[in-house]
């Protein structure tokens, strides 16, 4: 048996002002979940409570709800103590059941035309993976999107595509799913992260729907701006300054022995807009003995095509990024945009390994910086932390820079998914949200590891935004200059 303490919020409308959490002290058995303990509180201790459940299975979704901040599903999260339990984020009838008959009605359904087709086993696999949904509405609870602009969200959108994919339904669902927020997505996954069914909407069905948005000239024209460049150019932004590449030769030795070596895919941000930051990088790389191969034929990983639909030529980037490193027989590509990192990682087929530059310096353990005296936050960037699965590695760099580190809730800055270029003003609302979280904290700077937020999230406050290996770089000159003093 264990006894624990939870707080439930409870909340009458029509009643109560406001919601209040009431703390609970309940004994369950070992391996208890969620549900099991709302149940004993409403059996034991306070029969009032409302809340939804049937299954018990993970199979119904009816008993969703946001264990610390975060939608599970009550039946398959393990109870633990201290756990505070909320609705989702929809509007409340009582306590933890929520209103989400608006949201249901919503989703399509399939409708076969009378000379349909049956589908194949292999449309059936490709169906498969959209149709798991539950409908238990955790990714349209915590989708940052749906608080800022009106989009129907992630479960019509993957459910949409479901039908697209369905021989017995030749409707097309195309020009709806633009007018419901299609381009409004940023691709932050968060949708993923608390799906209980692992449904990968994004990447399934969002860019898939993006996709043959394109096809039908429904692709916003900023997108079609960028793609054209890097259909010109090799690069999704134009030349504004000297670049990376025309400031390092193609081989980088380190300082001392060689620990390791890899193949930089520098990316056209730091290549062409944030150089400072990718110099930066190359000198803590020297520094701890990373030997650094530049090949400069490579292009534009793809990822604003990707996102945004536009896939015509997309073959042909994959390929030349591929032949470039593959040909100087490296094993071992190293990015430091969180967007390149994850488009090589999940989008191509590569015969070498892609390691993210935080995952690159905590393996091979760094050189420790002299301390700096400045409190600092973290941004998790999307395409890092739910990209990558990177989330450990920088914090456990911070830690070696500054002993005032203070943590902020992940939530996306509003760059990804073409919405900073294509909607401006969705990417503006949630970079607000942003920075209301980023006061919270009492940061002296704000610390992430990708171009796109290091930009975005400048413009959404005031706080001064650093590159993550620019910060170890400072530690690293700061204690170089204590060391000269000393020697005089």
């Amino acid at each position: 048996m264990q006894d624990i303490s939870l707080k439930i919020s409870r909340f009458t409308p029509g009643t109560d002002e406001r919601p209040e959490l009431r703390e609970y002290d309940v004994s369950l058995n070992d391996g208890a979940m969620v549900l099991d303990a709302l149940i004993y509180v409403k059996d034991n201790l306070d029969q009032t409570l409302m809340f939804r459940y049937c299954c018990r299975a993970g199979q119904c979704g009816s008993c969703a709800i946001k264990m610390n901040g975060e939608p599970v599903l009550a039946c398959m999260t393990a109870a633990v103590d201290g756990m505070v339990i909320e609705p989702l984020d929809f509007p409340v009838i009582k306590d933890l059941v929520t209103d989400i008959e608006p949201v249901l009605k919503d989703i399509p359904g399939v409708v076969p035309c009378e000379s349909c087709e049956v589908p194949t086993k292999e449309q059936i696999d490709v169906i498969k993976p959209l149709r798991d949904c539950i409908e238990c509405l955790c990714c349209v609870s915590a989708c940052p999107a749906m608080k800022v602009v009106d989009f129907k969200g992630p479960t019509v959108m993957r459910q949409e595509m479901r039908i697209e994919l369905d021989p017995r339904d030749i409707r097309n669902l195309v020009p709806g799913a633009v007018d419901e927020g299609l381009f409004t997505c940023t691709s932050c996954q968060k949708c993923v992260e608390v799906c209980p069914k692992d449904i990968r909407i994004p990447h399934k069905a969002i860019e898939k729907l993006r996709e043959l948005a394109n096809r039908q000239g429904f692709t916003l024209p900023r997108h079609q701006e960028v793609a054209e460049l890097v259909k010109a150019t090799g690069r999704s932004v134009d030349v504004q300054k000297e670049t990376l590449f025309s400031q390092v030769p193609d081989v980088i030795e380190p300082d001392g022995e060689v620990r390791a070596e890899v193949g930089f895919f520098v990316g056209c941000m730091y290549n062409m807009r944030v150089v400072q930051n990718g110099l930066d990088a190359l000198e803590v790389l020297k520094r701890n003995g990373v030997r650094v191969i530049i090949p400069k034929e490579q292009v534009c990983c793809g990822s604003p095509l990707i996102r945004t639909g536009q896939t015509s030529f997309l073959d042909d980037l994959k390929r030349k990024n591929i032949e470039c490193f593959e040909k100087r027989g490296i094993k071992r590509v190293m990015t430091m945009c969180a967007g390149c990192g994850s488009t090589l990682k999940n989008d191509y087929n590569t015969p070498y390994e892609v390691v993210d530059i935080n995952e690159l310096l905590t393996e091979i353990g760094i050189e420790p910086p002299e301390k700096l005296d400045v409190k600092v936050t973290y941004h998790d960037p999307c395409h890092l932390m739910r990209g990558q699965g990177v989330e450990s590695e920088p914090r456990e760099i911070l830690r070696m820079i500054t002993d005032d580190f203070v943590e902020m809730p992940s939530i996306c800055c509003g760059a990804g998914g073409g919405v900073r270029s294509g909607l401006p003003d969705e990417a503006a609302a949630l970079g607000k949200l942003r920075d209301t979280e980023i006061q919270k904290t009492g940061c002296d700077i704000v610390v992430t590891s990708c171009p796109f937020c290091e930009f975005h999230i400048q413009d959404s406050t005031e706080k001064p935004v650093k590159n993550i290996n620019s910060l170890l770089l400072e530690g690293y000159r700061k204690k170089d200059a204590l060391k000269s003093e000393d020697e005089m």
